[in-house]
This record gives C-alpha cells, structure tokens and sequence, in this order.
C-alpha cells in the first residue's frame, strides 16, 4: 500500500492510484499560470494533485477535474473533500472527449500532466498502462483543449523533453502556439528530461527558461526550492 504523500496544507491518498505522486505533477502544479482565472480544469486527474495545488494558490471559484479510471476517480473525490478548498473542488468520472462535446462554459487555465507519452514502449502493468498513448494521444488531448479553452485562455501540460516539437506541430494544428517553455534538467550536466509548456490562442514569441532541480543528490537549486517551497513538508 502506498502511504499519503502530505504537503504543507494538503494530504494526497494514493493507494488506489496507479500514477503516484511525483516530480512531474509537483512542478506543473506550481509552474502553471494562475493569472486571475474564474474557470480552471485539469485533465487526467489521478490523485487530484495538480488541482489542489492550483486551488491552494489561486481563488478561482470553480476547479474542475476529470479522469476516467474509476478507482482514481473516487480516490480524487476524497482528496478533494479532505483538502481546505472541497467547495471549490470538482472531479467529473468521465472521458475529455465527452466532457468537450457536452460543457456549457469555456475554461480560463486547462492543465494536463499527459499519461500517455507517445515515446513510451508497451505496457507491462497498470503503472504503464497509465503512461500509455493508445488512449489518449496529444492529438485528441489538444483538441479537447481547445474545444475547453476561453478565448483568452491557456492550456498548461508538462511532458518528456523529447516530445515537445510533436506537442508544438499538434498545438499548431488547433491554432494554439506556445506562450512560455521552461526545459526542465535533473542536474547541470544531465540535459533536459522534462519541458513546461503553456500555450494560447495568440501568435506570440514565446518565453523560454531553464530549470535545474538538483546541483547534487538532494541538494536542490534556488529555483526548485522557491518554485515548490509553498508545498513540500521539507524544502
């Protein structure tokens, strides 16, 4: 059984979750723009991370969340009614292609921490199964994005480095262009293992940064502690 991962002001079960609690969800959870949006949505919920850290920096009024696996999606509706912010808090049961074809109002942030890279081989287990593509591939996931999106909105996704052109040629082909891009490194040497990547509806040159986590095992830079020291117990 896997033990809760407890935050500062929030606690995620997650043993009825195959994606647990990591880095990926961590930082787009902190990265992602909170500029004032009324209406936010966080596709693929799992554990419901991503949605309580926006709800814990923002005071948007209506946070919404989906995920389609039926034992994470009841794991999200306890969490989100453990948290301080449950009245905020809500996990539709459900497919995003259905959600898009059947809201009534469009979101203002739309984030996603994709579980189905298309880089990654065959599945052994529930594990890698949740990190598949054959359910849901970028293409299908933009495309519900934009179909969500207010004018003025910003979908918000963190995938693998090496995935970020097919993101930005499918986000191109929705008329979504990337806004900001953040390449995420475990250490200085290492490369980028990770990207952030907002995009939105306006043509724009987008800005472009570096995060480093690590300078040594457990020795995290200024940027990674400043950027997740809000949540982590110990930062």
């Amino acid at each position: 059984m896997s033990a809760p991962f407890r935050f500062k002001e929030f606690t995620v079960h997650q043993d009825r979750c195959a994606m647990k609690v990591g880095t990926d969800g961590v930082l787009l959870g902190a990265w992602a723009p909170v500029n004032h949006p009324e209406r936010i949505l966080d596709i693929g919920a799992g554990t419901g991370l991503i949605a309580l850290m926006i709800a814990q920096r923002c005071e948007a009024p209506a946070i919404d969340a989906i995920e389609i696996d039926p034992e994470a999606f009841e794991q999200c509706v306890e969490n989100f009614e453990r948290s301080p912010w449950g009245d905020r808090l809500f996990c539709f049961h459900g497919d995003i292609q259905e959600l898009a074809e059947e809201a009534d109002a469009p979101y203002d942030l739309i984030t996603c921490n994709p579980p189905f890279f298309e880089t990654t081989p065959g599945a052994v287990d529930a594990r890698a199964r949740a990190r598949q593509q054959h359910s849901l591939d970028y293409t299908t996931l933009i495309a519900c994005a934009e179909a969500l999106m207010s004018e003025q909105g910003t979908l918000a996704l963190v995938a693998p480095a090496v995935d970020q052109s097919v993101l930005v040629a499918h986000a191109a082909a929705f008329s979504l262009f990337p806004s900001k891009i953040t390449e995420v490194w475990g250490h200085p040497e290492s490369g980028p293992k990770r990207v952030l990547l907002c995009f939105e509806r306006t043509p724009k040159e987008p800005s472009m940064d570096r995060l480093i986590i690590e300078t040594a095992r457990h020795q995290y830079t200024e940027e990674y502690t400043a950027l997740t020291r809000d949540f982590y117990l110990k930062m």
